[in-house]
């Protein structure tokens, strides 16, 4: 990469270095959370041509924001980073499902699945509407403080991935990853058809988190449902339908717990509160 790429400033966290920049701080760094490389442009920076030298595994199935053409949200990424470097604890944006795949060294990666009922993984806190997450100021401070713990609780999958493998990360899983030592990968962001009802729900529902359109998109969610439409109308409707089933789920449950419905479709006493007016 040094000798073809080594004069192209790529993105390492807030600064833009030459490739062979960043390999010099690779080399001599001591920081406790290295600098990362994490480069969206790397493919029109490079000129490398998607689907000649390199491509997205056959496995994963098609991509739907490939209707969105050129007003897709960032997508790719090429990663490179010494050992310790890596990625604290997140979920992959807009609810999209992700590929990563090691080209060069090896990674640790933790991950938990997405479930409603089971809490983030220890030492990490999330917003009510999960629009912030706060973690450990590192990934090494992370182990140190709650690894043990995580890989007890219910779901927990780890694992090493090593040159040529390709991991998978669905939608909604929380995933922490470290580089044991330098490490390059791809990584890319996809929608499958499994996963639809949930890229439109947050597309929908969660605006003010929607990242990586350009500017000139103002809805997502509309412009999406249009192209679905247009190149996918059953599939769009199979989504739409889903979606519907979720959230009358959720307003059936919320009205049993208002209205004091128990299981058995027997109805309680609703829940009220008020001050007595006798206590001071």
């Amino acid at each position: 990469m040094l000798g073809k790429y080594g004069d192209i400033s790529f993105r390492a966290e807030a600064v833009d270095w030459p490739l062979k920049t960043y390999a010099e701080y690779m080399n001599d760094n001591q920081d406790e959370s290295p600098l990362y490389l994490f480069d969206r442009s790397f493919v029109e920076k490079t000129g490398i041509r998607v689907g000649r030298d390199y491509w997205a595994p056959g496995c994963f199935g098609e991509d739907l924001f490939s209707v969105l053409g050129e007003q897709r949200p960032d997508s790719r990424w090429l990663i490179v980073g010494p050992e310790k470097s890596g990625s604290t604890f997140h979920k992959e944006p807009n609810a999209t499902s992700a590929w990563n795949a090691v080209l060069r060294g090896s990674k640790y990666w933790i991950m938990f699945p997405a479930s409603p009922s089971q809490p983030p993984p220890p030492g990490v806190f999330v917003s009510e509407d999960q629009s912030e997450v706060t973690t450990p100021l590192s990934i090494a401070e992370w182990l140190l403080g709650f690894h043990e713990q995580a890989r007890a609780m219910p779901g927990c999958a780890e694992g090493i991935c090593k040159e040529g493998e390709v991991l998978h990360v669905p939608s909604g899983w929380w995933h922490l990853v470290i580089n044991l030592n330098v490490a390059v990968a791809i990584t890319q962001n996809f929608v499958p058809q499994a996963h639809l009802a949930k890229v439109l729900d947050f597309l929908k529902n969660k605006p003010d988190q929607v990242s990586g359109f350009h500017s000139e998109v103002k809805n997502a969610y509309e412009l999406f449902v249009e192209k679905m439409r247009e190149l996918y109308p059953e599939v769009l409707n199979e989504a739409l339908g889903e979606l519907e089933r979720i959230h009358e789920g959720k307003k059936r449950k919320w009205d049993q717990l208002v209205n004091g419905d128990d299981e058995y479709g027997t109805n309680a006493r609703g829940f009220s509160f008020g001050f007595d007016e006798d206590v001071p």
